[in-house]
């Protein structure tokens, strides 16, 4: 919205508004406190006091804290901070509104993504969006929270063996004790559900009708959430790198294994065509043959690399590599020489990240923040999780049978066995908002598979695959998909039908 005349009209309506949102059974007594006296009024008639983020930073980068309620159904209650910062819009003229970003995650803070995304946006973008960053509730700037793990607690790749699961089951059900004694009453509120209704009060303070939206990986699920609770908010939505609402959220690890195995296989036919380059075999099966050694030796003696001693575990849960065939190649390649004494492993060059660094201005976070902010998400959203660790036990076995890069690392026991039911059910994202999905084919995060899941949910939207296209993330990055998220952005056109266009060639 343009005109901030209708900025009191708005705060009006935002409570109402978020009160619809919540599920049936709240709605009715978070409607009586509304109508008592409207206490989301102290939300969405904030006046933010902008200023600039640090003095490392462009003058032009301005940051600002919210309030927002812990509990949306006691908006009287407890209140967290959400750190937010702009860069305004590159022309006065053009300017439509507000572009929000999410980075993905869950976990993962987006505070300096104007800054670092920003600089990467073509220019018709920056010139008709303020760039709106913000770190999700918990995570960053935003009353960040803790479970006070230690360096071990905080690894999750943890592949089953029948000698280890006990110890699994313990420090699944450690890490969610934890948690729950260190801030269980705050984490039980870091919903998506929550977050998104954060976003609506931003928009709200921001002085906007609407919002439209750039969200990658989980922020493409927290995306959908938002355009089914708040549908008539919704502006331009652009989903890069999608998950599947439906799996929402142990599924979407079991996909990833399920996706990792047809990413294997082309890897497996790619590096036999390239036998004198690489010398790890010249038939995809001799190629999987000499991997599948490799793995076992590194089991029995760790091989040294630049990474640091790798077993054949360790080996099998960097399984994201093998979506880009040449790196793969050139990692695998490396570690058999290392393996054999002849050279140290190279680690290959990593997946392309979409997690952004910390900004200079960021203030000192738990050193656990990420895992406590993401375990929280991961185990309130739905109520799904076993409870049972032998049920968590034969999945395991069952999906390393069916998938053994790493199907038991995806269905192993998590502290979400163990954690206390979130305060609402999984969102069911099923309407007719346009959106527009971008995904390519060899994503190692979110499969394709996920993208099309999210296409079939989101019935108003159009998807552009990008044929060929590696690793995770689409747009700016010079793709084939970038000219049709630009004219989304700026013209309102989607596509006319879903698209598929091909990667070009390293």
């Amino acid at each position: 919205m343009r005109n901030r005349r209708m900025a009191s009209l708005l705060a009006v309506g935002i409570a109402a508004n978020l009160v619809s949102a919540l599920t049936p059974a709240t709605a009715s007594a978070a409607s009586e406190a509304f109508a008592a006296k409207d206490p989301m009024r102290q939300y969405t008639q904030q006046k933010p006091r902008w200023q600039r983020c640090d003095a490392g930073s462009p003058a032009a980068f301005q940051c600002a804290t919210l309030k927002v309620p812990l509990d949306y159904v006691d908006p009287g209650g407890r209140r967290i901070d959400i750190a937010v910062s702009r860069l305004k819009a590159g022309s006065a003229k053009e300017r439509r509104g507000v572009l929000l970003f999410n980075p993905g995650g869950p976990g993962e803070p987006g505070l300096n993504m104007p800054a670092d995304l920003g600089a990467d946006l073509p220019e018709p973008v920056k010139r008709q969006y303020d760039l709106i960053g913000f770190d999700p509730r918990g995570v960053g700037q935003s009353s960040p929270v803790s479970c006070g793990l230690t360096a071990d607690e905080k690894i999750t790749e943890r592949p089953y063996k029948a000698e280890t699961f006990a110890k699994d089951v313990e420090w699944a059900r450690s890490v969610a004790d934890k948690c729950q004694a260190e801030g269980g009453d705050t984490l039980r509120h870091l919903t998506t559900r929550n977050t998104a209704r954060d976003m609506d009060v931003i928009r709200a303070v921001l002085g906007e009708r609407k919002i439209s939206y750039l969200g990658y990986s989980y922020g493409t699920y927290l995306g959908a959430v938002y355009t089914q609770m708040f549908p008539r908010r919704t502006d331009r939505f652009v989903l890069d790198s999608a998950t599947d609402p439906t799996r929402i959220w142990r599924g979407i690890f079991q996909g990833m294994a399920e996706g990792t195995e047809p990413a294997f296989t082309r890897w497996s036919r790619w590096t036999a065509q390239r036998h004198t380059t690489y010398e790890l075999g010249s038939t995809p099966v001799e190629v999987r043959k000499t991997f599948w050694a490799l793995v076992a030796q590194a089991n029995r003696k760790p091989v040294d690399s630049d990474e640091g001693p790798l077993t054949g575990d360790d080996i099998r849960a960097k399984r994201h590599k093998f979506f880009r065939v040449q790196v793969a190649a050139e990692w695998v390649a490396g570690l058999k020489k290392a393996a054999e004494g002849r050279i140290p492993a190279p680690s290959g060059t990593p997946d392309q990240a979409l997690s952004l660094a910390p900004p200079a201005f960021a203030r000192d976070v738990p050193q656990d923040n990420v895992d406590a902010s993401a375990w929280a998400v991961l185990c309130t959203d739905t109520r799904t999780w076993p409870r049972d660790p032998e049920q968590y036990r034969g999945d395991a076995i069952r999906d390393k049978a069916r998938y053994p890069l790493y199907g038991d690392f995806a269905s192993t026991i998590t502290p979400c066995a163990f954690w206390k039911p979130g305060s609402e059910p999984t969102t069911t994202v099923n309407n007719e908002v346009r959106a527009l999905i971008l995904q390519n084919e060899w994503d190692s995060q979110t499969p394709l598979a996920a993208g099309q899941a999210m296409h079939r949910a989101l019935r108003g939207s159009r998807m552009v695959t990008v044929a060929g296209g590696e690793g995770h993330g689409v747009y700016p990055f010079n793709s084939c998909a970038d000219r049709s998220a630009t004219v989304y952005l700026t013209t309102d056109r989607l596509p006319a039908k879903d698209l598929t266009c091909q990667a070009a060639a390293e």
